[in-house]
């Protein structure tokens, strides 16, 4: 069960290593005397559209207190998104491919069964865990506040395997699991970002276990008592999901419609009106998700302008195309490279869907009938870039929304061109996610997840590290004007849809040709 998610794990592995050491060497370079990290505490400290992305800092003026509030806040994120991914697939992926009954058909238990699928699930948890501690480690870093900060980071793995265990148990397929979980981050997240930016919330970190993960105060006071919390929580829902699990019928789930409720066929005239029937809900979180988050950057736009951010700092930030971003325009610009990794993460969601189809034995049945694998493919791709386009304006409309209602003036039409920014960079995901699927189907989800975090991570850290130009530029989120702060790169936008539509026609015609793989 561990190999079915190795890629995945590996990509982490590495994703989390990489952070762990180049945030503090980074530190150290930008900020070699007190007086200047004096100044980035000051600048920083306090201030809430910081606060939104990592959480309370504490002690900016050390290596370890900077290293525990980017390096602690940023993996706490990815480490709850790597939990349930990972229970899920391990849990009610392998179900609903049919290989959970054929280990049923043996001598092995029910809970047995479910036992061993943490148990690989809690491996890849452990690589994280010496991720982090060989990265902080390399980086000069005490090994006992490594160690400590490691364990503080994967504490959230362990809540978020319990809630993808349990919505295992309560979903009877795979995406809908995994919709569910995700909607329980977006809300631990939501109040993650409201107790640290709001006056007077500081209470609800202890309702989320984001929050618990900063209570710890891995390298700047540890309060290791607070590790209960995450402990108990884990304990409490992997008890629930397996009581579920040794009784409920297999393919089922809680959630299961009664037989007594009418037939629906809205969305069943062809393969396209069925892609968009089963991925509405997909959609629909998604789009909840980023448009609230945009909605909150919108918010938070004018609390940068007051602060005396230093001149080394504003130059780090231009290197990231965000220009100044002492003004509302330039943090909403330095802003939206992370909405473009959010709509570039959902392109590839929905091609990780059409797999799952052809795992599960859909795609056999489907053409088995009149249907062309050709018009299939497009079908998936057309819907996809439907719902990549609106979320991407959805999130260039709420952040304007979010602006306006603090007074930051900032013209609607930039804001949807902010988020039409991001249609070049997620299609050309897309399709090299389609490709993927097309030649190697079974590897084909990790690969293409692997591969937008390595541009993003080589994005963000090349930039920081001063790589050469144009080997920065190998990354599409190198290549994009974030407006409102910087112009539209027309050209960079033109070649990516042009890659884009490429390798797409190229996936179409790949899948035309292969055989069918199951799971």
């Amino acid at each position: 069960m561990f190999a079915g998610g190795r890629v995945r794990t590996i990509a982490f592995f590495y994703l989390f290593a990489a952070i762990a050491y180049i945030q503090p060497v980074t530190y150290r370079s930008a900020y070699p005397t007190l007086a200047d990290r004096a100044g980035f505490a000051r600048s920083f400290g306090e201030n809430k559209a910081i606060r939104l992305f990592y959480g309370e800092p504490r002690d900016l003026v050390t290596t370890a207190g900077y290293t525990a509030w980017r390096v602690g806040g940023t993996l706490a994120i990815l480490a709850a998104v790597w939990g349930l991914l990972a229970a899920v697939g391990a849990l009610r992926a392998e179900e609903e491919a049919g290989r959970t009954e054929l280990l049923l058909a043996g001598i092995v238990g029910r809970r047995a069964a479910f036992l061993s699928a943490l148990g690989a699930v809690a491996v890849g948890g452990l690589a994280l865990y010496l991720a982090i501690l060989a990265g902080l480690a390399a980086a000069g870093l005490p090994i006992g506040g490594s160690a400590y900060l490691g364990l503080a980071v994967t504490s959230v793995v362990a809540v978020f395997v319990g809630v993808g265990a349990l919505t295992s148990q309560l979903a009877r397929t795979r995406r809908m699991a995994t919709e569910l979980a995700v909607g329980v981050f977006a809300v631990c997240f939501a109040l993650r970002v409201i107790a640290d930016t709001a006056t007077g919330a500081e209470w609800l970190r202890w309702a989320t276990p984001l929050g618990w993960a900063e209570a710890l105060r891995p390298l700047t006071g540890a309060r290791p008592l607070v590790l209960v919390l995450p402990l108990t929580t884990s304990a409490v829902l992997i008890a629930a999901a397996i009581g579920i699990a040794v009784r409920r019928d297999l393919g089922s789930g809680l959630l299961v419609e009664r037989e007594t409720t009418r037939p629906r066929l809205f969305a069943l005239s062809s393969p396209t009106a069925q892609a968009l029937r089963l991925g509405r809900g997909s959609l629909t979180v998604w789009l909840g998700g980023v448009g609230a988050f945009a909605f909150i950057i919108g918010l938070l736009a004018d609390s940068i302008s007051s602060t005396s951010i230093s001149k080394s700092l504003q130059d780090e930030f231009a290197k990231l195309g965000s220009g100044s971003i002492l003004t509302p325009t330039g943090y909403l610009g330095f802003t939206f490279i992370f909405f473009i990794l959010a709509v570039s993460l959902f392109a590839v969601s929905q091609i990780s869907g059409a797999r799952e189809e052809e795992a599960a034995g859909r795609l056999e049945t489907l053409l088995a009938l009149p249907v062309a694998r050709r018009r299939w493919l497009g079908g998936r791709l057309l819907v996809a870039s439907g719902g990549i386009a609106a979320i991407s304006l959805a999130a260039g409309g709420l952040a304007w929304a979010g602006a306006g209602a603090v007074g930051v003036r900032v013209s609607f039409g930039l804001m949807i061109e902010a988020g039409a920014n991001c249609l070049p960079v997620a299609l050309l995901f897309l399709g090299i996610a389609a490709l993927a699927f097309a030649l190697v189907p079974r590897a084909s989800t990790g690969i293409s997840y692997a591969i937008v975090t390595a541009a993003f991570v080589w994005d963000l850290f090349g930039s920081l590290l001063g790589l050469p130009r144009w080997l920065a530029r190998v990354s599409p989120f190198e290549n994009v004007g974030l407006v409102p702060a910087a112009p539209f790169h027309p050209i960079a936008a033109i070649v990516m849809l042009g890659l884009a539509g490429t390798v797409a026609v190229a996936a179409i015609e790949v899948l035309r040709r292969r055989d069918l793989l199951g799971a």
